[in-house]
């Protein structure tokens, strides 16, 4: 299950999604997750899968690389779709003892499970094609009008991508420990919530060491490398902007206007005319 989250990662190929420059992916992510919460009807929605598909098509990453991500937040996904269901007030379609499926609970459930699931795998794309490098470089770009308020942007830049970085290295020793520790007899599956808990202790202390000392010897192999923060520094790879990022925008500001027109002005239309 750990070793199926895909955020943080990054699938090794040659793609035009690949290719773009990092600030493009960037913003295109935080972009997309806008237009989720633009769009509230089906045909937006549609809209959304079929961007999405597009940009998995471009990227060559295998589709079933993408899903394999989603089951590891499965019961996130479960929880919100129960507490939407069950707590959202409305025209009730279904008594469960005193639990109630309304219409409108319905409704909500499934805009929120799909966005949810749109949400993640287009958050997945971002990493699976941009190197940390990239990612960092990227964000430091986005973020350097910032400079003016005194704001730390490199440094900043640097914390998000190294955090980013240690999902799936955290994850990876997660996975170790708990193979370890059920061969040494320990059980995490058995028993009420509180031994759960208490199980847990045997899996956590070692991963918070672990995780120390993976920090401690990222810093002194920082400090070896003469770092001292973004001052000064320059690149051996400076983010310049090719014809193909200009496309990259292109199409974002077409999908975010479609997205406008079918998640705003349709239902209006619509409405009109009804």
């Amino acid at each position: 299950m750990l070793r199926e989250i895909t955020i943080g990662q990054y699938y090794q190929t040659d793609s035009v999604i690949h290719r773009l420059d990092p600030r493009v992916k960037l913003v295109a992510t935080i972009a997309y997750i806008v237009s989720l919460f633009i769009v509230n009807q089906v045909w937006g929605y549609i809209l959304a899968a079929l961007f999405l598909a597009m940009v998995i098509k471009l990227s060559n990453v295998p589709f079933s690389y993408m899903i394999k991500g989603m089951r590891a937040v499965i019961l996130l996904l479960m929880i919100t779709v129960i507490f939407n269901l069950f707590l959202t007030p409305g025209e009730v379609l279904i008594s469960l003892w005193k639990l109630h499926i309304t219409k409108e609970g319905l409704k909500i459930a499934i805009m929120m499970a799909v966005r949810l699931t749109f949400l993640i795998i287009g958050s997945s794309v971002m990493t699976l094609t941009t190197t940390p490098n990239n990612l960092t470089d990227g964000l430091e770009a986005l973020m350097k009008p910032l400079k003016v308020f005194k704001v730390p942007v490199h440094e900043v830049a640097m914390m998000m991508s190294i955090a980013l970085r240690f999902i799936p290295i955290l994850l990876e020793e997660t996975d170790k420990i708990m193979k370890a520790q059920i061969a040494r007899g320990a059980d995490f599956e058995s028993g009420n919530l509180m031994k759960k808990a208490k199980a847990m202790v045997p899996l956590l202390v070692p991963l918070f060491i672990s995780a120390f000392r993976r920090a401690n010897d990222l810093a002194m192999a920082m400090e070896a490398r003469c770092y001292r923060g973004g001052d000064g520094r320059t690149k051996m790879k400076p983010l310049i902007y090719q014809k193909r990022d200009y496309i990259g925008y292109i199409v974002l500001l077409l999908y975010l206007g479609l997205c406008v027109c079918v998640g705003r002005l349709l239902p209006v239309v619509l409405a009109a005319f009804i």
